[in-house]
């Protein structure tokens, strides 16, 4: 028994990290694939220029593309920390351009608040904690 009670057996936790990998993976592709599918790259460029970011389509289109290519080396377990880091750093200019400013909550106490957006960066986190490479001994 641990500190704060009964540990989850390995081979439980192991289903339930699989499961966060899948799901967060999922959510992310969603994100990308409608973006690319409602024709949503073009403003999200318009978007990003107006902020001052130079090429703000091409930005946009490399987020778009990082949001298919990525869930789909996690979900294959290929290069898996990297596409993971690469989605925490995009999240996390995500949350200070767009919802650090509207507060904490997405709903109830706000709007578009920054609360989903730290779940999926720590989530993304642990995923590349897991998945980095250990280092072989010569």
């Amino acid at each position: 028994m641990g500190l704060l009670g009964p540990k989850a057996p390995p081979e439980k936790a192991g289903h339930v990290f699989e499961l966060l990998r899948v799901t967060i993976a999922l959510l992310i592709l969603i994100h990308g694939a409608y973006r690319l599918a409602m024709g949503l790259v073009e403003p999200f460029g318009i978007w990003l220029d107006s902020l001052g970011f130079p090429f703000g389509y091409g930005w946009a289109m490399a987020v778009t593309l990082c949001e298919l290519v990525g869930p789909a080396l996690i979900l294959a377990r290929r290069w898996t920390s990297f596409a993971a880091l690469g989605h925490a750093a995009i999240l996390t200019l995500g949350m200070v351009l767009v919802h650090w400013p509207a507060g904490w909550f997405v709903v109830g106490g706000g709007r578009n608040g920054m609360e989903y957006s730290v779940l999926l960066i720590i989530s993304l986190l642990g995923i590349a904690w897991v998945y980095w490479p250990e280092r072989r001994s010569a």
